[in-house]
């Protein structure tokens, strides 16, 4: 049996979730406007997705990132404070009814439900701003040029080649028998492209080397594909076009997500036992049931 098999991953990873989102959560506070702030209905519609926090996966992949090159989370905070932002503006625009029309998320009210879609559509633009914002104002000990990078390279993951692209062509993909390859590109594109760059911008505030972001991203990449074949698996009565779950079948692409989960921890062996938290919540995501 191969070391990432272990039992004990599940109780790792949520001890060392526990003991960061207290981190995230608050700078998230003192970074997004109070709902009591005018114009109150954008800033608690802001707000609605933001608070309160579930897992924070991507700002937990940017603190491991940040750990795997001898970093801390700390370093890595304004890093993933930015992709969870930018993430839950990604969802409040996913859920509109001109997208993919959802009611619900995380058991509440869509924000286009509980605050009217112009709402929706300006806190979704609100926070993508905000993010930005919020990373350029960081200041940290590798300087000025980690920080234009990060911000570079969040900015080309939320862009038209990656997030939004794949968005647009997972709307295209409605209704149609999408190949795997298709698939494969949206997925890249929609979700891995963020958790490749959570953890990549993580490490690069952390001091991380050209080397050691190369085979990082590599491994958000993987990583990222193989979550969102565990995501369909989870909904796969829902018969979603652009699915691996129904271009392959769910035990196939079950397959699939170990197969891309076992490369991308074979990526990276040589970061020992400083990259153990990042190797759990990958194994976290990818096997979760729920």
């Amino acid at each position: 049996m191969a070391s990432w098999e272990s039992d004990q991953v599940s109780l790792d990873v949520q001890d060392y979730i526990k003991d960061r989102l207290p981190l995230v959560d608050a700078a998230l506070e003192k970074i997004v406007p109070p709902a009591e702030e005018p114009p109150t209905a954008l800033h608690g519609a802001m707000r609605h997705l933001l608070f309160p926090s579930g897992k924070r996966f991507r700002p937990m992949l940017a603190f491991a990132g940040a750990e795997a090159v001898g970093g801390t989370a700390s370093d890595a905070l304004p890093a993933a404070c930015s992709v969870e932002l930018i993430h839950t503006y990604s969802l409040i625009h996913d859920d509109l009814p001109c997208m993919d029309d959802d009611a619900l998320r995380r058991g509440r009210p869509t924000v286009h439900i509980a605050y009217g879609e112009a709402n929706a559509v300006l806190a979704g633009d609100a926070l993508l701003a905000l993010a930005y914002e919020s990373l350029a104002e960081a200041l940290t000990d590798t300087g000025p040029e980690a920080l234009v990078l990060a911000i570079r390279d969040l900015a080309h993951a939320a862009g038209s080649r990656q997030l939004v692209g794949g968005q647009a062509d997972d709307l295209d993909a409605a209704g149609d028998d999408s190949s795997v390859e298709q698939v494969e590109s949206v997925h890249a594109r929609k979700t891995a492209a963020l958790i490749g760059a959570s953890i990549v911008c993580g490490a690069r505030l952390a001091g991380a080397s050209d080397e050691q972001l190369a085979a990082l991203h590599g491994f958000g990449y993987d990583v990222g594909i193989a979550f969102q074949i565990a995501d369909d698996l989870l909904d796969e009565g829902e018969d979603d076009p652009c699915s691996l779950v129904t271009a392959l079948g769910a035990d196939a692409a079950r397959a699939r997500a170990n197969d891309l989960l076992d490369e991308a921890l074979e990526g990276i062996a040589s970061f020992g036992e400083a990259a153990k938290p990042l190797r759990a919540l990958a194994r976290f995501a990818v096997k979760r049931t729920q």
